[in-house]
C-alpha cells in the first residue's frame, strides 16, 4: 500500500528512528571510552593501527609502531595547528603545538584499542544511516526542499563530526576538542529530532501547553544544555587531578567554581520541572513531562553517586546517557509546541 500525498513510509519513519538510536550508541560508547581511558586506543583514524580490523596483540605491530605513529601525530598535529592559525586561534594552535603531553604516544593495549573500535563502529552505522536518510530523500521526496535541507546539513555535521574525532585522536585528547565533540553531537541529536518531527506522523500532533509551560520547559532545556557543557569540562578537570595523583577525597577542594555552579544547577533544575509536574498534572497531564522528570531523578542521583561515593564508571556513562535523553525529550517538547509542519 503507497502513502498518500505528502506522506511518509513506515520504513523512513523508522530508519529515522534507528539512525537516533545509533547516534546515542555513539554518545554512549564515546563515554564508555572516556572512562576507561581508552581515545587513544586507535592511534591513527580511520583506520586503527593501519589496518579497518585492529590486532588482538602487541605481536602484530612493527617493534617501532609508537615512532611511526609518532611520526604521523605529529604531521596531523601541525596541520591542525596551520588550520587553528588561520581561522584566529594562533595563541591555542601555538600550545597544542609545544605541548609535550601532545605527542605522548602510548604502549599499545588490547582493550583500549578494541573499545575505541567498538566506538568507531558505531559512529560508522550511524553515519551510513544518516547517509541513507539524505539518499532515501533524494529519491523519494526531493521536492520537500526544507526536509532535504535538513537531512543534509546533518549528514554535513556528522562528516565533520567524524573528521573531528580523528582531530581528538591527533591531538592526544585536547580537552576543549572534546567539549566541541559533545556539541556536535547535541547538535546532531537535535536535527535528527527536528527530522523525525517532520516526518513522523506522531511527532506532528501539536503539544497544546500553557505560556508559562513553554516557557518553564524552554528555561529547564537551556540550563540542561549549559549543564552538560559544564559537566564535560568537571570531567576534564578530574582527568586532571586524577593525572596528578588525587584522589576521590581531595577532588571537592580543587574543582572550583565550574563544579558548585554544576551543582546548583542540578537543583535549580529540580525545584523548577516539580513545578512543571504539578502543573502538568493540574492541566493537560502530557506523559513526555512525566517522562522528563523520572529521567531527572535518575539523573540526579547519578550525580550524586558520582559527586559522594565511589562508584563505578558507569555510573558515569549513565549520567551522560541520561542528561542527553533528557535534552532530547526537552527539545522535541518545544519543537512540537509550534504548529506541526505542512507537505504539499
Amino acid at each position: 500500500m503507497h502513502p498518500k500525498k505528502g506522506m511518509f513510509t513506515k520504513g523512513f519513519v523508522r530508519l529515522n528512528w534507528v539512525a537516533l538510536v545509533l547516534i546515542y550508541l555513539v554518545v554512549i560508547a564515546g563515554s564508555f571510552v572516556r572512562i576507561t581511558g581508552s581515545g587513544m586506543g586507535c592511534p591513527d583514524w580511520p583506520k586503527c593501527f593501519g589496518s579497518w580490523v585492529p590486532p588482538t596483540s602487541a605481536n602484530q605491530l612493527p617493534e617501532n609502531y609508537r615512532e611511526i605513529y609518532g611520526e604521523k601525530r605529529v604531521k596531523k598535529v601541525e596541520k591542525f595547528a596551520r588550520f587553528l592559525s588561520a581561522i584566529g586561534m594562533k595563541e591555542t594552535a601555538e600550545k597544542i603545538k609545544n605541548d609535550p603531553a601532545t605527542y605522548e604516544e602510548l604502549p599499545f593495549n588490547a582493550g583500549k584499542t578494541w573499545t575505541e573500535y567498538v566506538n568507531r563502529l558505531f559512529g560508522f552505522l550511524a553515519g551510513n544511516a544518516v547517509l541513507a536518510i539524505f539518499i532515501w530523500t533524494v529519491f523519494r521526496h526531493r521536492k520537500k526542499r526544507k526536509l532535504l535541507v535538513l537531512t543534509a546539513l546533518n549528514l554535513i555535521i556528522l562528516t565533520v563530526q567524524a573528521w573531528f574525532g580523528s582531530i581528538v585522536v591527533a591531538t592526544n585528547l585536547v580537552p576543549w576538542t572534546i567539549t566541541v565533540h559533545m556539541f556536535l553531537a547535541l547538535v546532531i541529536i537535535a536535527l535528527q529530532l527536528v527530522i523525525i518531527r517532520q516526518i513522523s506522523p506522531v511527532q506532528q500532533r501539536q503539544l497544546t501547553l500553557s505560556k508559562t509551560m513553554r516557557w518553564l520547559i524552554l528555561v529547564v532545556f537551556l540550563i540542561t544544555a549549559y549543564q552538560m557543557f559544564l559537566g564535560t569540562q568537571v570531567r576534564e578537570y578530574i582527568d586532571e587531578l586524577t593525572k596528578q595523583g588525587l584522589g576521590r577525597d581531595s577532588w571537592s577542594d580543587r574543582l572550583g567554581m565550574t563544579f558548585f555552579i554544576h551543582r546548583s544547577f542540578s537543583w535549580a533544575v529540580l525545584a523548577i520541572m516539580t513545578f512543571m509536574l504539578w502543573l502538568n498534572w493540574k492541566t493537560a497531564g502530557h506523559k513526555s513531562v512525566y517522562w522528563s522528570y523520572g529521567i531527572l531523578a535518575v539523573e540526579l542521583i547519578s550525580g550524586v553517586c558520582l559527586a559522594y561515593a565511589d562508584m563505578p564508571g558507569l555510573v558515569q556513562v549513565s549520567h551522560l546517557l541520561f542528561a542527553s535523553v533528557l535534552f532530547a525529550i526537552l527539545f522535541l517538547q518545544l519543537i512540537r509546541t509550534r504548529k506541526p509542519p505542512v507537505f504539499a
